[in-house]
């Protein structure tokens, strides 16, 4: 039985997603090391709570938020796995190329979830759209090497993660407030 009571994850899954994102982007462009603070963004928020989120969709009836949220958070832990384990002896480190196999198979993975968005609103939408041009950016520039990519790559992920963290924020404020405060593009 579905309860009405039920809060909708919905905002906490794209933070986690949305905030992350920006932080590892941030390193990506060339702003900062890789450190502590994207790494435990990655396990807790990026990981964690947007698996909680995935449940709690789950929990609603919604496949695509709980495939989605449940998907994503699972990229977050095992992505600071592949950058953990080698430093802790328990792993070989990724070789770049791997890697770069990995980032492609998440992209066609967000590719088919971008689809899915055809029927949402519009900011949905870009997040989707973006994170797969993300994922192709992340694929080829560790597959071939070349670090301009990577730096793109790390700008055009701060835009994605930005506009996750804008529609947790428009799903928020809208209902507080009962209306629109920030507008997401919805489809009628």
């Amino acid at each position: 039985m579905q309860s009405s009571s039920i809060a909708n994850p919905g905002p906490l899954g794209l933070l986690g997603f949305g905030m992350t994102t920006i932080l590892l982007n941030l390193h990506n462009a060339g702003f900062f090391p890789l450190s502590s603070v994207i790494l435990s963004m990655g396990i807790f928020y990026g990981g964690i709570a947007q698996v909680i989120a995935g449940l709690i969709e789950y929990k609603k009836g919604n496949t695509f938020g709980a495939t989605a949220f449940s998907s994503y958070g699972m990229f977050w832990l095992t992505l600071v796995g592949l950058l953990f384990l080698p430093t802790m002896g328990l792993a070989e480190a990724t070789d770049p190329t791997f890697l770069g196999v990995y980032l492609l198979i998440w992209g066609i993975f967000t590719f088919f979830m971008f689809l899915g968005t055809f029927k949402a609103n519009f900011v949905l939408q870009f997040i989707f759209g973006s994170l797969t041009v993300l994922f192709a950016l992340l694929a080829i520039g560790n597959i071939t090497g070349n670090a301009t990519i990577l730096t793109v790559a790390g700008f055009e992920g701060i835009i994605c993660g930005a506009s996750a963290f804008y529609l947790a924020m428009a799903e928020v404020l809208n209902e507080q407030y009962g209306k629109t405060v920030l507008p997401i593009g919805q489809r009628s």
